[in-house]
């Protein structure tokens, strides 16, 4: 099965204040810990920039899988970035993920290709979370209908299977200094 990834990069990191996609943990950026996480099941991982895409191109350009694509709407929000990343699959299935995402367990992304449905969502204690796992097939349907104003309202119209998961990753993000503290210190704990 060709199993492709997204990766959403394409934002301001207003509230942290620097590019967040470059802060360290364990000495490689955020957006390496992010690729790396679903890099060994995918064939190629499309990572969306727009913000100061040049901040990740030379880091991004070290890894063969990845292919780095600019979104010029990028100040449209963040579904203008999933619909530019959904335009250039060609697998069967992808991973969909915000960058911001670094300590998703390479274990959650192999327990969801298991699971055969048209839509994939791993959930911690009761809450939902990423990355997102979709079938290929409705990339049109979401491109051509312009009602769906986030890709909530797609997906809440489509079959979709949850998935527990013992993964806290697939919670964390870092919006602040202090997510990305407290990311750091338990991408720690776990190794």
């Amino acid at each position: 099965m060709n199993v492709e990834g997204i990766v959403l990069a394409a934002g301001l990191s207003s509230r942290v204040g620097i590019n967040k996609l470059l802060l360290d943990i364990d000495g490689k950026t955020v957006i390496e810990q992010c690729i790396l996480g679903m890099y060994d099941v995918c064939s190629r991982i499309i990572v969306i920039g727009g913000h100061k895409v040049e901040d990740i191109k030379k880091i991004l350009s070290k890894y063969p899988k990845v292919e780095l694509i600019y979104n010029p709407d990028y100040l449209d929000g963040m579904f203008s970035s999933v619909k530019k990343g959904i335009y250039n699959i060609k697998g069967e299935k992808f991973f969909l993920t915000p960058g911001d995402y670094p300590i998703i367990n390479k274990k959650t992304y192999k327990d969801m290709l298991n699971i055969d449905e048209d839509i994939v969502i791993p959930v911690y204690n009761g809450k939902r979370g990423h990355p997102l796992l979709m079938k290929s097939y409705l990339v049109n349907k979401l491109l051509s209908n312009n009602s769906y104003k986030t890709l909530r309202d797609f997906i809440s119209i489509n079959k979709t299977a949850f998935l527990n998961v013992n993964d806290l990753g697939i919670l964390m993000d870092i919006d602040t200094i202090e997510d990305y503290s407290e990311i750091s210190k338990l991408y720690m704990v776990g190794d």
